[in-house]
């Protein structure tokens, strides 16, 4: 009998195009709360904000990279329970990641409001956008335990298959947000901050409705009171599972960051080219990100139930998907680049144009590069080597930090660099990880 969610049957191409497209659009929706503040807030009150909040969001990315990781991880243990049908091992597991991030997440809280002017000092934050800058972030972690609440119970729901619910209520929370962000600083003239307050209360809203409904109508997932416990086994394998995952975002979103911080030191017409040619970069690789997650799940679910050969063919179907779909968005952004560009931009801003058309042009029509590694991230984490993915990820962010730094520092080169620097990260850590896949893991019969 198929149960809900179950991806370790039928077809695979449809069943993993099936399953990533509720996550794609709500990746897409997610995208939005901060683009919703990006473009309001660079349409109705100038650079300098769009400056602000493009920085903040790189850093909000960082520190917020932990939750995502550690839910992700937990998600991958979620899925090997699941498609192996052992509930009692799922719902002790639900249990004792739980508390684990929220334990983390308490901590990253107090320290945020503890560093967060040393932080945004290392950032090199120019100092007509610092005060902005720090107002927004400090109302945005006012909220961070909405966001961990959100992206756990939506890792638990995706890790058995369910990738539509958390889609309504993330549809919803954006909806929300965008209205909010009008009202409050449109009507009520709360500037920057308002466009703050407006992601706190969307984010709490889709933190809510999530958990209502899985406490309602996915009573299976529940953990009971015998599930209270933290056995020794379960919390080794949520620890491995989440702190690798939690690493490898980590590490993901630090080299982003430094990069920031590079970007910052050429001036604000920089930074926010930078900004705003990184959320249109978002969601032109978002999708294959997206699939990459559903295609980690997939997989999951499958060595969970010992479908080796399933696998195998879903390695194939998906290489062969990403590629193709990552191919068609190069060509999309490099012939629509500027137009792009003003949906964040005025007009009028050429110099900020030019640099993000730039940047989008040189990076873009590379991302059948992003593509492939997302997949390898999501192989090696559902076949339990997340130490792998971690490693492609310190390959390829250092890469690109060590890269960056050197062109950027040439006269000649200047911001350029930084934009070459980020193809050429995604191709050494595509090739290893192809590589160990072939060679060693095909040696194994794995």
């Amino acid at each position: 009998m198929l149960r809900k969610g179950d991806l370790t049957q039928g077809g695979i191409t449809g069943t993993l195009l099936r399953f990533t497209l509720p996550m794609m659009v709500g990746s897409f929706l997610q995208q939005c709360y901060n683009i919703a503040d990006t473009l309001i807030v660079g349409q109705c009150i100038g650079a300098g904000a769009l400056a602000a909040v493009g920085s903040a969001y790189t850093l909000m990315v960082f520190l917020i990279s932990v939750l995502l990781g550690l839910a992700m991880g937990s998600g991958t243990v979620f899925s090997l329970h699941y498609g192996a049908g052992n509930q009692v091992a799922l719902r002790r597991s639900i249990f004792s990641s739980f508390v684990l991030i929220g334990i983390v997440t308490l901590i990253l809280n107090v320290a945020v409001f503890l560093w967060l002017d040393p932080i945004l000092r290392l950032l090199q934050v120019p100092r007509d956008i610092y005060s902005m800058m720090r107002n927004y972030l400090w109302i945005i972690f006012c909220g961070i335990v909405f966001t961990f609440i959100y992206n756990f119970y939506a890792a638990l729901l995706r890790a058995v298959g369910d990738s539509v619910t958390p889609l309504w209520f993330l549809a919803v929370s954006v909806v929300l947000n965008i209205a909010l962000d009008l009202f409050f600083i449109l009507q009520l003239d709360w500037g920057i901050e308002g466009a703050a307050v407006a992601t706190v209360i969307a984010q709490g809203a889709a933190a809510l409705g999530i958990v209502i409904y899985a406490y309602r109508h996915r009573p299976e997932l529940r953990w009971r009171r015998d599930d209270m416990c933290f056995d020794r086994t379960c919390l080794k394998e949520i620890a491995s599972f989440s702190t690798l995952t939690c690493i490898q975002q980590s590490v993901m979103n630090l080299g982003i960051l430094m990069i920031q911080g590079l970007v910052n030191s050429f001036g604000t017409a920089v930074m926010a080219a930078f900004a705003a040619a990184v959320k249109i970069d978002s969601f032109a690789y978002m999708p294959v990100q997206e699939f990459g997650n559903a295609f980690s799940t997939f997989i999951a679910q499958n060595f969970g139930a010992a479908r080796y050969d399933r696998i195998r063919q879903g390695v194939r179907s998906a290489f062969v998907t990403a590629v193709v779909f990552s191919l068609l968005v190069s060509v999309l952004v490099f012939v629509f680049a500027e137009p792009l560009m003003l949906v964040f931009v005025r007009p009028d801003e050429a110099e900020i144009i030019a640099v993000g058309v730039a940047y989008l042009r040189i990076e873009g029509a590379f991302y059948c590069g992003i593509g492939i590694l997302f997949l390898l991230y999501g192989y090696y984490r559902a076949i339990r080597m997340p130490g792998m993915s971690v490693v492609l990820t310190v390959l390829s962010l250092g890469t690109r930090v060590v890269l960056s730094y050197w062109l950027a520092s040439m006269p000649e080169v200047g911001v350029t660099g930084i934009w070459w620097s980020i193809p050429v990260g995604w191709l050494i850590a595509d090739v290893v990880g192809i590589w160990y896949y072939r060679h060693v893991l095909g040696a194994r019969g794995s």
